[in-house]
């Protein structure tokens, strides 16, 4: 039986991917924050699996790391830890920085020191190009981020090759584009808007206020992306690839289809917040994921349509039994 370890496990992805790792036979010890209330609502549902241990660790404290590794001598470490709320992240940009940037420091140390072979990923992300260099972005696309949110996830993209390089350790990096599905958070915009869809059609609120509706992101749906994420790890080699769908929606695309889908008009409904608007922003994302195609064999399963009608019917469900 192999064992994960996976930091971040009470998260979109942690949950997704600890779901994915027990159903292929893997012990799976998620790493969690210690403290008095801790959420357990997306993983709540396995939590009576005996293979699922969950511990407690910090990426702000390496000490807690080692011990964890040392004692469970994983062969897999999936770093998904991080503060990875874009508006957050300008008003604790150190905090952001400390978690999301040194935070992979942290457990690359750990690892290097207490398991060496194991096989090590890092959750890098779409935003590091920020203001994009060339469209669409592949493996070699320069970086120019624009939040402490992104240029907190470059130092641990490079640290993690840095190590790999370095080290010669098993250490790979994904950068993945946006994936959503009904466990994301309700502050992200994707969840925002779903919820307010439901929450609209059953007469519980009248309007949905948002930011730039033109900025278009390249959406996926994260259980098919967890699965890439274990892909790279049973590659032969370590190495970085870029996980999306190769096509690009506006925030005003994902309201019209969430609207229509319950027989709504947007317009009806949604209202311009400057508020919203981030400090820089990101305009325009959108996937070269071809070589994850060719060298993995990875494509995702799950339609645009498909995952924003799949949020709307669980918050549709949500709202109606709450």
């Amino acid at each position: 039986m192999n064992t994960a370890l996976i930091t971040g496990i009470t998260g979109q992805d942690g949950s997704y991917l600890a779901e994915f790792l027990l159903d292929k036979g893997y012990q799976v010890i998620g790493m969690e924050r210690r403290n008095s209330n801790n959420n357990h609502q997306r993983i709540e549902h396995i939590l009576d699996n005996g293979d699922l241990e969950l511990v407690s660790g910090d990426l702000l404290d390496q000490s807690s790391m080692i011990d964890i590794i040392e004692k469970y001598k994983p062969d897999e470490v999936y770093n998904l830890a991080a503060q990875s709320f874009v508006p957050v992240s300008w008003k604790q940009p150190i905090f952001t920085s400390d978690v999301t940037g040194l935070g992979v420091l942290r457990i690359l140390e750990a690892v290097r020191q207490a398991q060496p072979n194991a096989r090590f990923y890092q959750a890098s992300t779409s935003e590091m190009f920020g203001k994009v260099k060339e469209t669409p972005q592949n493996e070699l696309t320069p970086f120019y981020p624009r939040s402490p949110y992104g240029v907190a996830k470059v130092y641990g993209h490079w640290i993690t090759i840095n190590y790999r390089e370095s080290y010669d350790m098993f250490a790979t990096t994904g950068i993945l584009f946006n994936h959503e599905s009904p466990r994301r958070g309700e502050t992200f915009v994707t969840r925002k808007i779903s919820k307010a869809v439901a929450r609209i059609k059953e007469g519980l609120q009248y309007e949905l206020r948002l930011g730039n509706l033109d900025s278009k992101r390249d959406w996926g749906y994260a259980g098919d992306y967890v699965k890439a994420m274990w892909m790279m790890l049973q590659h032969d080699k370590p190495d970085t690839f870029v996980i999306g769908t190769d096509a690009t929606y506006s925030v005003r695309e994902f309201i019209d289809i969430a609207f229509s889908y319950v027989g709504l008009v947007y317009e009806d409904y949604v209202r311009i917040d400057p508020e919203f608007y981030r400090p820089a922003e990101v305009d325009l994302l959108i996937s070269d994921a071809s070589k994850a195609r060719e060298t993995l064999g990875w494509t995702p399963d799950t339609s645009f349509k498909e995952l924003v009608e799949m949020m709307v019917d669980h918050d549709l469900w949500e709202v109606r039994n709450d």
